[in-house]
């Protein structure tokens, strides 16, 4: 890299005596031998990879011979890029631009630059109606559940319940996606024998890789994106559930549906509120976190989930206890 660079900021021809001298690398070498070899694979590299090196005189008056990259033929022509790609670009790099994933977002840039494209930081960005993810915080997490899916190995980490202790995960991970501005890795929890998704937000920066490598694939049939819709509660409506929910509570239940009437239960004042199925499992967990401020009227399949989580809640609090 530091040869093409030096090859490339100049249109004279360079001798090999200047090339040692100034190249970063090529001081080290041993002897005039040493260099020599060392210099004679690089350039072979470099042609190998079909940079265009060229060998000419370093004056009309010497015949000492240099060498240098000839731009024009080493730049690839311009590549258009539609408003809604820019605007991708543009998105990629406020995404990656954290430090611990900064190494790759310079990397990729020199790639996209080399080629000929033009990245305006905010060129185009308001025409697309996707935003950037909410990371910050979560890029060390982040950074090594991609290192763990390009390696195709499961992974181990703690996960922050809505309520209790963080429980340890084990999960074959699948890929990571984003979804309303949060990102969320989605995989085969091992413990649970079942697909899940988890919010990357609440999973705990002690990643722990293990396994051989390229063993862990995503199924075919997985849609990772309806995968993350369906858990999320963005998935096709199947039906509605009767939900009581106190006076100043389970605001999220009173977003999702309609107050169909005031109604006080147990002395207590509150709102029914019907509310539509889009996942069950979802809807159960969100009514569970609220605790004694909701009680699901119907169907009786989402009211008995409900009871047997708070009962498995109970249940674990005793044991701690």
């Amino acid at each position: 890299m530091n040869l093409v660079i030096a090859l490339l900021s100049t249109r004279q021809f360079l001798t090999a005596e200047r090339i040692r001298d100034s190249v970063a690398g090529y001081e080290e070498s041993a002897s005039d031998e040493a260099f020599s070899r060392m210099f004679e694979r690089d350039k072979n590299e470099l042609r190998d990879l079909g940079i265009p090196l060229e060998i000419g005189p370093i004056s009309r008056y010497s015949g000492a011979e240099g060498y240098r990259i000839n731009r024009d033929a080493y730049e690839l022509p311009d590549i258009d890029l539609t408003s809604a790609e820019s605007a991708a670009v543009a998105v990629a790099v406020q995404l990656w631009e954290s430090p611990e994933l900064a190494a790759a977002a310079e990397g990729g840039l020199l790639k996209l630059r080399a080629a000929g494209i033009h990245l305006e930081p905010d060129a185009g960005v308001a025409s697309v109606p996707a935003v950037p993810a909410r990371t910050r915080g979560s890029e060390p997490v982040l950074g090594k559940l991609l290192a763990a899916i390009d390696a195709g190995r499961a992974v181990k980490f703690l996960h922050r319940q809505s309520h209790g202790e963080p429980i340890e995960r084990d999960v074959q991970p699948w890929g990571v996606v984003t979804h309303h501005g949060r990102w969320y890795l989605a995989g085969y929890d091992n413990a649970r024998n079942a697909p899940r998704v988890f919010r990357i937000s609440r999973i705990g920066e002690a990643i722990t890789e293990y396994g051989p490598a390229n063993t862990v694939h995503k199924p075919e049939a997985v849609d990772l994106r309806a995968l993350v819709a369906e858990v999320t509660g963005q998935a096709p409506i199947t039906g509605s559930a009767t939900v009581w929910v106190a006076d100043g509570r389970g605001q999220e239940i009173r977003r999702l549906g309609a107050t169909m009437e005031e109604r006080e239960l147990g002395g207590r004042k509150g709102s029914i509120v019907e509310v539509p199925i889009r996942s069950r499992d979802w809807l159960a967990r969100l009514i569970t976190g609220l605790g004694a401020d909701a009680l699901v009227l119907a169907p009786e399949e989402l009211r008995e989930n409900v009871i047997a989580r708070l009962k498995s809640v109970l249940e674990r609090t005793e044991v701690s206890a």
